[in-house]
Protein backbone atom coordinates (compact mmCIF):
# COMPACT_ATOMS: atom_id res chain seq x y z
CA UNK A 1 0.00 0.00 0.00
CA UNK A 2 0.84 3.51 -0.89
CA UNK A 3 2.40 5.90 2.06
CA UNK A 4 0.22 8.08 1.23
CA UNK A 5 -2.93 7.95 1.43
CA UNK A 6 -6.58 9.73 0.25
CA UNK A 7 -9.50 9.13 2.67
CA UNK A 8 -12.43 9.89 0.00
CA UNK A 9 -13.84 8.50 -2.46
CA UNK A 10 -14.37 12.51 -4.33
CA UNK A 11 -13.27 12.57 -7.23
CA UNK A 12 -12.55 16.38 -7.13
CA UNK A 13 -10.61 15.39 -4.32
CA UNK A 14 -8.56 12.81 -5.89
CA UNK A 15 -8.01 15.28 -9.02
CA UNK A 16 -6.84 17.63 -6.50
CA UNK A 17 -4.41 15.61 -4.38
CA UNK A 18 -2.85 14.17 -8.13
CA UNK A 19 -1.54 17.83 -8.69
CA UNK A 20 1.17 17.21 -6.36
CA UNK A 21 2.76 14.52 -8.78
CA UNK A 22 2.76 11.79 -5.77
CA UNK A 23 1.72 8.14 -5.78
CA UNK A 24 -1.11 7.89 -3.70
CA UNK A 25 -4.51 5.42 -2.97
CA UNK A 26 -7.75 6.01 -2.91
CA UNK A 27 -9.72 4.57 0.73
CA UNK A 28 -13.43 4.86 1.31
CA UNK A 29 -13.78 5.82 5.19
CA UNK A 30 -17.13 4.53 6.58
CA UNK A 31 -18.09 7.64 8.79
CA UNK A 32 -21.05 8.68 9.78
CA UNK A 33 -21.72 12.20 8.79
CA UNK A 34 -25.19 13.06 10.72
CA UNK A 35 -24.43 16.57 12.28
CA UNK A 36 -24.45 16.91 15.80
CA UNK A 37 -27.35 18.49 17.62
CA UNK A 38 -26.06 22.02 17.72
CA UNK A 39 -23.37 21.69 15.60
CA UNK A 40 -21.88 24.92 14.38
CA UNK A 41 -20.84 24.04 10.76
CA UNK A 42 -17.15 24.39 10.75
CA UNK A 43 -16.53 22.52 13.50
CA UNK A 44 -18.99 19.51 11.26
CA UNK A 45 -16.35 19.99 8.70
CA UNK A 46 -12.95 19.64 11.22
CA UNK A 47 -14.74 16.57 13.14
CA UNK A 48 -15.60 14.82 9.61
CA UNK A 49 -12.12 15.52 8.50
CA UNK A 50 -10.59 14.28 10.98
CA UNK A 51 -12.75 11.04 11.75
CA UNK A 52 -12.16 10.08 8.13
CA UNK A 53 -8.78 10.37 8.45
CA UNK A 54 -8.79 8.45 11.86
CA UNK A 55 -10.45 5.59 10.48
CA UNK A 56 -8.21 4.73 7.89
CA UNK A 57 -4.99 5.62 9.67
CA UNK A 58 -6.54 2.72 12.01
CA UNK A 59 -6.23 0.46 9.15
CA UNK A 60 -3.55 1.82 7.75
CA UNK A 61 -0.84 2.83 10.70
CA UNK A 62 2.49 3.44 9.11
CA UNK A 63 0.74 6.11 6.47
CA UNK A 64 -0.09 9.33 6.01
CA UNK A 65 -3.25 9.75 6.05
CA UNK A 66 -5.37 12.55 4.15
CA UNK A 67 -9.00 13.66 5.42
CA UNK A 68 -11.14 16.22 4.30
CA UNK A 69 -14.93 17.77 4.68
CA UNK A 70 -16.44 21.16 3.35
CA UNK A 71 -19.50 22.37 4.85
CA UNK A 72 -21.50 24.92 2.87
CA UNK A 73 -23.31 27.45 5.49
CA UNK A 74 -26.25 30.45 4.72
CA UNK A 75 -27.04 32.25 7.61
CA UNK A 76 -25.91 30.56 9.86
CA UNK A 77 -27.30 27.07 8.63
CA UNK A 78 -25.31 24.10 7.13
CA UNK A 79 -26.17 23.48 3.30
CA UNK A 80 -25.58 20.21 1.75
CA UNK A 81 -26.09 18.35 -1.32
CA UNK A 82 -29.06 19.11 -3.37
CA UNK A 83 -29.31 16.23 -4.47
CA UNK A 84 -32.24 16.88 -7.17
CA UNK A 85 -32.78 19.04 -9.47
CA UNK A 86 -35.79 21.03 -7.37
CA UNK A 87 -33.21 21.32 -4.27
CA UNK A 88 -30.62 23.06 -6.39
CA UNK A 89 -33.14 25.43 -7.49
CA UNK A 90 -34.40 26.29 -4.02
CA UNK A 91 -30.60 26.75 -2.76
CA UNK A 92 -29.82 29.26 -5.76
CA UNK A 93 -32.48 30.92 -5.40
CA UNK A 94 -32.21 31.83 -2.05
CA UNK A 95 -28.03 32.54 -2.66
CA UNK A 96 -29.02 34.93 -5.25
CA UNK A 97 -27.22 38.04 -4.63
CA UNK A 98 -26.05 36.84 -1.04
CA UNK A 99 -22.64 35.34 0.09
CA UNK A 100 -22.00 31.95 1.67
CA UNK A 101 -19.47 30.56 3.71
CA UNK A 102 -18.20 27.71 2.71
CA UNK A 103 -15.67 25.30 5.73
CA UNK A 104 -13.42 22.92 4.24
CA UNK A 105 -11.66 21.19 6.58
CA UNK A 106 -8.36 19.25 6.29
CA UNK A 107 -7.10 16.28 8.37
CA UNK A 108 -3.70 14.53 8.14
CA UNK A 109 -3.42 11.42 10.83
CA UNK A 110 -0.26 8.86 10.76
CA UNK A 111 -0.69 7.00 13.64
CA UNK A 112 2.60 4.84 14.22
CA UNK A 113 3.92 8.78 14.51
CA UNK A 114 1.21 9.75 16.56
CA UNK A 115 0.27 12.58 14.67
CA UNK A 116 -3.51 14.11 13.84
CA UNK A 117 -3.50 17.51 13.04
CA UNK A 118 -6.46 19.15 11.29
CA UNK A 119 -6.92 22.64 9.83
CA UNK A 120 -9.91 24.91 8.31
CA UNK A 121 -10.11 27.06 5.17
CA UNK A 122 -12.98 28.91 5.40
CA UNK A 123 -13.81 30.54 1.69
CA UNK A 124 -16.44 33.73 0.99
CA UNK A 125 -18.67 33.01 -2.23
CA UNK A 126 -20.45 35.68 -3.71
CA UNK A 127 -23.72 34.66 -5.84
CA UNK A 128 -24.52 37.28 -8.30
CA UNK A 129 -28.19 38.30 -8.34
CA UNK A 130 -29.46 35.02 -10.72
CA UNK A 131 -32.12 35.24 -12.83
CA UNK A 132 -34.48 31.76 -13.15
CA UNK A 133 -33.76 31.06 -16.46
CA UNK A 134 -29.92 31.24 -15.65
CA UNK A 135 -30.09 29.29 -13.12
CA UNK A 136 -32.18 26.27 -15.31
CA UNK A 137 -29.59 26.61 -18.40
CA UNK A 138 -26.76 26.42 -15.89
CA UNK A 139 -28.13 23.00 -13.93
CA UNK A 140 -29.23 21.70 -17.01
CA UNK A 141 -25.31 21.52 -18.53
CA UNK A 142 -23.49 21.40 -15.35
CA UNK A 143 -25.83 19.18 -13.23
CA UNK A 144 -23.92 19.80 -9.88
CA UNK A 145 -26.28 18.19 -8.00
CA UNK A 146 -23.18 16.26 -5.86
CA UNK A 147 -21.59 19.78 -4.84
CA UNK A 148 -22.45 21.76 -1.96
CA UNK A 149 -24.54 24.85 -2.10
CA UNK A 150 -25.43 23.85 -5.98
CA UNK A 151 -22.93 25.46 -8.29
CA UNK A 152 -19.83 23.80 -9.25
CA UNK A 153 -17.21 26.52 -9.43
CA UNK A 154 -14.23 25.15 -11.54
CA UNK A 155 -16.30 24.62 -14.15
CA UNK A 156 -19.61 26.52 -15.35
CA UNK A 157 -20.64 27.23 -11.77
CA UNK A 158 -18.08 30.28 -11.64
CA UNK A 159 -20.07 32.35 -13.82
CA UNK A 160 -23.16 32.35 -11.11
CA UNK A 161 -20.59 34.39 -8.66
CA UNK A 162 -19.53 38.14 -8.26
CA UNK A 163 -16.39 36.74 -6.25
CA UNK A 164 -14.31 34.36 -4.28
CA UNK A 165 -12.42 34.92 -1.27
CA UNK A 166 -10.22 32.52 0.34
CA UNK A 167 -5.68 32.30 1.73
CA UNK A 168 -6.25 28.78 -0.36
CA UNK A 169 -7.41 28.69 -3.90
CA UNK A 170 -8.50 24.49 -4.14
CA UNK A 171 -10.39 25.07 -0.80
CA UNK A 172 -13.88 25.96 -2.68
CA UNK A 173 -13.36 22.73 -5.01
CA UNK A 174 -12.67 20.23 -2.15
CA UNK A 175 -9.78 19.64 -0.52
CA UNK A 176 -6.88 22.96 0.39
CA UNK A 177 -3.91 21.77 -0.94
CA UNK A 178 -1.95 24.75 0.87
CA UNK A 179 -3.08 23.32 4.28
CA UNK A 180 -2.60 20.01 3.19
CA UNK A 181 1.07 20.26 2.08
CA UNK A 182 1.24 21.50 5.20
CA UNK A 183 0.15 19.36 6.77
CA UNK A 184 2.06 16.69 5.45
CA UNK A 185 5.25 18.32 5.99
CA UNK A 186 4.67 18.81 9.68
CA UNK A 187 4.13 15.38 9.97
CA UNK A 188 7.42 14.72 8.33
CA UNK A 189 6.30 13.62 4.42
CA UNK A 190 7.29 16.48 1.82
CA UNK A 191 6.17 16.46 -1.74
CA UNK A 192 8.79 17.76 -3.48
CA UNK A 193 11.75 16.18 -1.22
CA UNK A 194 9.87 12.95 -2.45
CA UNK A 195 10.02 14.07 -6.27
CA UNK A 196 13.43 15.26 -6.03
CA UNK A 197 14.59 11.79 -4.60
CA UNK A 198 12.79 10.23 -7.32
CA UNK A 199 14.52 12.44 -10.02
CA UNK A 200 17.86 11.49 -8.51
CA UNK A 201 17.50 7.86 -8.91
CA UNK A 202 16.12 7.96 -12.39
CA UNK A 203 19.54 10.19 -12.98
CA UNK A 204 21.88 7.86 -11.10
CA UNK A 205 20.24 5.41 -13.45
CA UNK A 206 20.68 6.31 -16.90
Amino acid sequence: MSQLILASTSPYRRELLARLRVPFEVVAPDVDETPQAGEAPADLAERLALAKACVVADRCPQAWVVGSDQVAEYEGCAIGKPGSHGRAVEQLTAMSGRTVRFHTAVAVVRRQAGFARTLRVPVSVRFRVLERGDIETYLRLDRPYDCAGSARCETLGITLLDAIESDDPTALIGLPLIATTRLLREAGWDALRLLAETASVVQEGA
